[in-house]
C-alpha cells in the first residue's frame, strides 16, 4: 500500500510556532523562514500558567483570567509585527494550561500542517535531552514537528543554491512513509536525494539476511514512488556503523539545512534513558530536525514486516 502523505506536510499552509518565555530566537527565525518560503500563515502559540483566583469573587476571577490573557498576548505582539514586516500572515494565540496539552488540543481543533518549536540544551545523564514539552508533542502530534535544538547553527536552514536530502531509511517497517516524505520534499525544493541505511555491526547478520550491501542499496531505490524517478536526482547508500553518528556526521558533511526523522524510537523511557536515536539526533544536530511521530506513521499505513532492534528509527536529512 502506498504511503498516504498529506499534501500540507511537504507544503504547509499553516505553521504553528510553539513559543516559551523567553522566545527561542533560532526556532522563531526558522518558523519565519518556513512561513515565508511556503506563503503559510504563522500562528504564534503560547500556553501559560493560569492565575490563582481561588479566593476571588466570581467577577474578579473572570476579570483576572481576561487580564492575564491580554498581558500574555501582548508579550508576543513584537513577533507578530516581525512576521508582518516580511509579508507573513500571523496571529497570536495564548491559552492557560500545560504547554504540551494545550498545543495538542489546539491542533485537534484547528487545521495545522506543521509545528515548529525549540528544544532545551542537553542536560546531565538521566535528564531529558530535548525538554518534556517537545518530547510530548513530537510523540503525539498528528502532523510533522520541527525541532530546533541547542546546537543548530543560525542560518543553517537558509536557502542554498544546491540542496541535498539525506534520508536514512530501511525497506522494513515505515521506510516507505519516510522515504516518500523525503521524496516529496526533494521534489518541492528541487533537491537531490540520498537514501541511506545504516546498520549497526552487531545486527548486520540479521538485517542483511544474506544480502550484500550493494543488493541492499538496490532495494532502497524501490522506495521511490512511481512518477518521481525522473523528477529528482536519487542515490542510495548502505553502510555499517552507528546510526546516530552517521546521521549527525552526514548532516555536517553535506551542510544540510534540515533533518527528517521517523520517530519509531520515541517514548518517555527513551527520552530519559537516551535509548532512542531520535532524541540523540534532536539534541546534537546542527540544523533543525523534522519528526514524523508514531501516530503519523501509523495513520500513513506503516506496518512492521519483521522485528527490529529497540533503537530502530527512520531518519532523513534535508
Amino acid at each position: 500500500m502506498a504511503a498516504a502523505i498529506q499534501p500540507g506536510w511537504s507544503k504547509p499552509s499553516t505553521i504553528l510556532f510553539a513559543s516559551e518565555i523567553p522566545v527561542d530566537e533560532r526556532a522563531f527565525g526558522f518558523a519565519l523562514a518556513e512561513a515565508a518560503e511556503f506563503g503559510a500563515t504563522l500562528i504564534v502559540f503560547h500556553a501559560y500558567e493560569n492565575v490563582d483566583t481561588s479566593a476571588s469573587h466570581a467577577f474578579g476571577s473572570r476579570y483576572g483570567r481576561y487580564a492575564k490573557a491580554r498581558a500574555e498576548k501582548r508579550r508576543f505582539e513584537a513577533l507578530a509585527q516581525r512576521a508582518g514586516n516580511l509579508g507573513i500572515r500571523c496571529r497570536v494565540v495564548v491559552r492557560p494550561g500545560l504547554a504540551a496539552d494545550e498545543i495538542l488540543a489546539f491542533m485537534r481543533e484547528r487545521k495545522v500542517d506543521r509545528v515548529v518549536m525549540g528544544a532545551h540544551s542537553p542536560g546531565p545523564v538521566g535528564k531529558l535531552l530535548v525538554g518534556s514539552v517537545a518530547e510530548a508533542v513530537l510523540r503525539n502530534a498528528d502532523v510533522p514537528v520541527n525541532i530546533v535544538g541547542p546546537y543548530v547553527v543560525e542560518g543553517a536552514y537558509r536557502h542554498l543554491a544546491s540542496r541535498t536530502i539525506l534520508c536514512s531509511v530501511s525497506t522494513e517497517e515505515s521506510g516507505e512513509v519516510v522515504a516518500r516524505f523525503a521524496v516529496e520534499l526533494a521534489a518541492m525544493h528541487k533537491a537531490s536525494l540520498i537514501l541511506q541505511q545504516v546498520i549497526p555491526p552487531q545486527e548486520s547478520a540479521e538485517l542483511l539476511a544474506g544480502r550484500t550491501l550493494s543488493q541492499l542499496e538496490a532495494e532502497l531505490l524501490s522506495l521511490i514512488p512511481a512518477g518521481f524517478e525522473n523528477r529528482i536526482d536519487v542515490r542510495s547508500r548502505a553502510v555499517l556503523g552507528d546510526p546516530t553518528e552517521e546521521l549527525l556526521y552526514q548532516g555536517r558533511a553535506h551542510h544540510v539545512n534540515q533533518i527528517v526523522m521517523g520517530a519509531h524510537g520515541a517514548s518517555r523511557f527513551a527520552a530519559v534513558s537516551r535509548a532512542a536515536i531520535v532524541y540523540k539526533v534532536l539534541a546534537f544536530a546542527q540544523c533543525p530536525v523534522i519528526t514524523l511521530s508514531p501516530i503519523v506513521l501509523a495513520e500513513c499505513g506503516s506496518r512492521k514486516r519483521r522485528p527490529r532492534g529497540s533503537e530502530s528509527c527512520l531518519a532523513g536529512v534535508f
